[in-house]
């Protein structure tokens, strides 16, 4: 499975955004620079592993969740990723995923 950096720099963002940081601090604590970051957050750049793990502290999310969209402390971890899943999904497969969902639910 190959790693999508899109999505990845949109948790990061997310992340970014959730602790008020702005890219211009996080990039002076990673001692990196603004473009940089906003590379990684547009998915337009890869980021290596020590680096993620550098981010990943400093925004107090696992790289588990970052590159799994899973925060496994979290009860509603899924929240968010079929938020993410839904956003872009046409309405008539909205529709054909609320009726499953529902055969599921109540079955």
């Amino acid at each position: 499975m190959a790693i999508d950096y899109k999505i990845v720099g949109e948790r990061l963002k997310a992340a970014r955004i959730r602790k008020k940081y702005t890219q211009e601090y996080l990039a002076e604590q990673m001692d990196v620079s603004v473009v940089y970051i906003s590379r990684i957050e547009r998915g337009n750049s890869k980021i290596n592993l020590p680096r993620l793990n550098q981010m990943c502290n400093l925004l107090g999310v696992s790289e588990g969740q970052i590159l799994n969209g899973v925060a496994s402390t979290s009860k509603m971890y899924l929240n968010g990723e079929l938020a993410t899943l839904l956003k872009n999904c046409p309405p008539e497969k909205l529709k054909l995923i609320y009726e499953l969902s529902k055969v599921i639910v109540h079955s």
